[in-house]
């Protein structure tokens, strides 16, 4: 109560900081930037897209119209900020890792997942060979069932596909009957693969193909009634690994499509969109606290941190 009284004051004043007149500070966007904002965001090419999504594909065409976090600001003041899906809201999480990729084809991630069918507790197995460091699926197939000589179908297509059979990567998955039977693990051997696996009953050991299982199975066009048929499900998910893998811009390589990524192509792209925001900023330095958004090329990725002292012995 003190901090209210002026000296040698006994009256309470009143709190002045509510009716207080501010001035704009200098920077503010103007009312025509905003409504280009809105405009972009609300365009029937943007409009299914998050801002995360809009910000690197207008930095591809040489474009700004503000930060990430400035969209999130003016979408929200306009009431158009709300969870969508049927998925929770995401909320933070710390990446695992095991082993150390700089390249593509140095450590590959597998596992099973279902895909329902219209016919109640029928179910259909997509099989899943994903790149750890650019997260570019390799090889992929659905079947009617889980055998391991479906497993070793598939390991050896993603080895001719991509032309590693002399420098063979690690393998990493999940302690299931498909991965660690004994004509896989054979089949692994013969191609000189080293196979790595999940600590028992903890799935975020392989949290990165998890990850892109729940974009498949959250995708928008996705059969909530269940696949017709086999033939169904595979030209489904031929469709969905052609956007995942040529397409969809990956939150965790900096926005760029994962087949940019395992091509190489991704330095260029970030490269040209760390000049697009430098541009932006020299133009308006007064809108910029402090660097750009880093859009620096990621040069390694891991798997698991707290198994790495297994990797040195």
């Amino acid at each position: 109560m003190r901090r209210w009284r002026p000296v040698k004051e006994t009256a309470v004043t009143e709190d002045q900081r509510p009716t207080a007149i501010r001035p704009a500070p200098s920077n503010r966007y103007t009312c025509e930037e905003r409504k280009t904002i809105l405009d972009v965001c609300n365009s029937a090419r943007f409009a299914s897209m998050a801002p995360s999504q809009i910000v690197p594909t207008l930095a591809d065409e040489g474009r700004f119209i503000g930060s990430e976090s400035t969209i999130y600001r003016v979408l929200n003041a306009e009431g158009q900020l709300t969870h969508r899906g049927r998925s929770k809201a995401r909320s933070p999480q710390s990446a695992p890792s095991t082993h150390i990729a700089t390249a593509p084809n140095q450590v590959w991630m597998a596992d099973v997942t279902w895909l329902p069918s219209r016919v109640r507790g029928q179910f259909y197995y997509l099989y899943m060979v994903e790149d750890l460091y650019s997260r570019f699926g390799v090889s992929w197939e659905v079947f009617e069932s889980e055998r391991a000589d479906f497993t070793r179908s598939v390991i050896d297509r993603a080895m001719w596909r991509q032309k590693c059979v002399m420098s063979p990567p690690v393998l990493h998955t999940d302690n299931g009957s498909v991965f660690k039977a004994q004509t896989v693990v054979q089949k692994l051997y013969d191609l000189g693969i080293k196979p790595s696996h999940s600590r028992p009953r903890v799935s975020n050991d392989n949290a990165y193909i998890e990850s892109m299982f729940r974009s498949l199975k959250y995708c928008p066009s996705w059969p909530s009634q269940g696949f017709e048929s086999l033939s169904a499900a595979r030209d489904w998910v031929e469709d969905f690994m052609r956007w995942y893998n040529h397409e969809h811009k990956h939150s965790g390589i900096r926005f760029v499509t994962p087949a940019q990524r395992h091509s190489g192509e991704d330095k260029a792209i970030l490269a040209n969109r760390q000049k697009v925001y430098e541009r932006a900023k020299a133009a308006r330095p007064d809108r910029w606290r402090g660097n750009t958004r880093n859009w620096q090329h990621i040069t390694s990725v891991a798997l698991n941190p707290d198994r790495m002292t297994d990797l040195k012995s």
